[in-house]
């Protein structure tokens, strides 16, 4: 079921009638609806991954009270390490064993000895390495004695499975959304007007910025023999703009739908575009899975308070676990690699938390030096998007030889078609909507006090007439294949 889809539009609604004005006086009936609720919406994917989810969910309660239960450290580390291996071992199964034993075979190749491998034809369960992470790091708190094991099954199974984060994010922690499951939660208009106000803008990302810039990268992607390097350039831009688009407006969707049962969730964007260098768009794009990785290998591994040398071995180790979390290719993994190298130079010199407020806070236009900082910043990504948008290796080196060939100085060829003429102009809306929105929650958080009625009116419209109108030409979000 796909947030921009009509089942969700009928789904929704439902849940809320439910949640506000049948269940509302009964925190425990109010949770087990959500529960009920997030199950359906999960097996509306595949019934059969249903009973994934809900044996890792159990798996990790029954651990954590075991873990919190044991009277001694060797007990503690079995039912740990048991939770651990499991989880890992269902995400190496369904999301990494083909590329290991293709690789494996390859090897063997390259030496002279032909191997077959036995490979997996199995559909990659939808929102595996979210909901995995959500247990992993409950499991890790209550080891580390951070947080204690929660006793409620249904509570736990919210936290794990909420339908809003489900499949694509952000990460949650236990220390932050279950007290929220936990406590009574009052109707609160303006909270549910906001939420729908950052409905909206996830919807008008998607939809009429990512969908229609995916119909341009997809048809130079795919046919990249056919195209100029300054075409090629346009894809790769058409292209970042897709990500973004796809996947901060799953997560304003994401964010404001729980707004609208009274949780807020962690945010996971935060105007990446707008970084000034590569450690400040670590810090702003998918923010909820940059510090999970902060907090459960990079600090445990000694993070920056070691020597430089470690500190950039650990770096490397980071960007390299991410880019493999994204997906079982070297694409994803040279994705991560080049960000590791973006990186060192802060790391090496200790300037990566240089830039840790909002860029030209509280002024209308930034600096020659800030606009400078963020264009090499974001060309930096651009080159980074091209290696995880293509299918190999191969194919990503050809796209950016093609790019730097004499045909980088001739002019790019899009199609003419009317929505394309009209592309600029939504881009356009989107960068100057985030711009005077940067130091909110989200781009549209401080609408109500910044502009005239009118004017909010003629945008909300604006909004719902492009959604109606170019939702045939949707597709799925991008990270529900990770």
């Amino acid at each position: 079921m796909l947030f921009n889809s009509l089942d969700f539009c009928k789904f929704l609604p439902i849940v809320f009638i439910l949640y506000w004005f049948v269940t509302n006086k009964n925190l425990k009936a109010q949770n087990f609806l959500l529960l009920a609720a997030s199950y359906f919406f999960y097996a509306c994917w595949d019934i059969r991954f249903l009973f994934l989810l809900i044996f890792s969910t159990f798996l990790d309660y029954f651990t954590g009270i075991k873990m919190s239960e044991s009277q001694t450290i060797k007990r503690k580390k079995f039912w740990f390490w048991l939770s651990i291996t499991v989880n890992i071992g269902f995400l190496g199964v369904f999301k990494y064993y083909n590329f290991f034993a293709e690789s494996f075979a390859e090897a063997l190749s390259t030496i002279g000895l032909t191997v077959h491998p036995w490979t997996l034809n199995v559909i990659l369960p939808v929102g595996i390495s979210f909901y995995t992470f959500h247990g992993l790091s409950y499991v890790i708190d209550i080891y580390k004695d951070r947080i204690k094991a929660e006793k409620n099954i249904v509570d736990y199974s919210v936290f794990v499975s909420f339908f809003p984060l489900l499949v694509a994010g952000p990460i949650e922690r236990a220390t932050h959304l279950l007290p929220q499951i936990k406590k009574e939660r009052t109707f609160d208009v303006k909270n549910i007007i906001d939420g729908c106000r950052q409905i909206a803008w996830g919807l008008f990302k998607k939809i009429i910025i990512a969908d229609l810039c995916a119909q341009n990268a997809d048809l130079i992607f795919n046919n990249a023999a056919d195209h100029s390097g300054s075409t090629l350039i346009m894809g790769a831009l058409f292209f970042t703009l897709q990500i973004y688009g796809d996947f901060s407006g799953y997560s304003d969707i994401a964010l404001g739908t729980a707004r609208l049962f009274g949780i807020e969730l962690l945010k996971n964007f935060s105007f990446p575009y707008f970084s000034r260098d590569i450690s400040e768009f670590w810090r702003r794009w998918h923010i909820s899975l940059s510090n999970w990785f902060r907090d459960y290998l990079y600090i445990p591994l000694g993070g920056s308070k070691v020597s430089t040398l470690k500190k950039i071995r650990n770096t490397f180790i980071i960007f390299l676990v991410s880019g493999f979390w994204h997906g079982a290719n070297w694409t994803f993994i040279i994705w991560g690699l080049l960000n590791a190298l973006y990186i060192m130079p802060s790391i090496i010199f200790n300037t990566n938390r240089k830039n840790l407020d909002v860029i030209a806070a509280g002024k209308y236009l930034p600096s020659i030096k800030e606009i400078i900082s963020v264009l090499i910043t974001f060309s930096l990504t651009v080159f980074a998007w091209i290696f995880f948008r293509c299918k190999t290796v191969g194919e990503a080196l050809y796209f950016i030889k093609k790019i730097f060939s004499s045909s980088f100085f001739t002019s790019p060829k899009i199609p003419e078609t009317t929505i394309n003429l009209l592309i600029p102009y939504f881009i356009f809306l989107l960068f100057f909507i985030e711009w005077i929105g940067r130091e909110q929650e989200y781009a549209l958080g401080n609408l109500d006090k910044r502009w005239p009625k009118y004017i909010r009116h003629l945008l909300y419209y604006f909004i719902l007439f492009g959604v109606l109108f170019l939702n045939g030409r949707s597709s799925q979000f991008i990270y529900f294949q990770f």
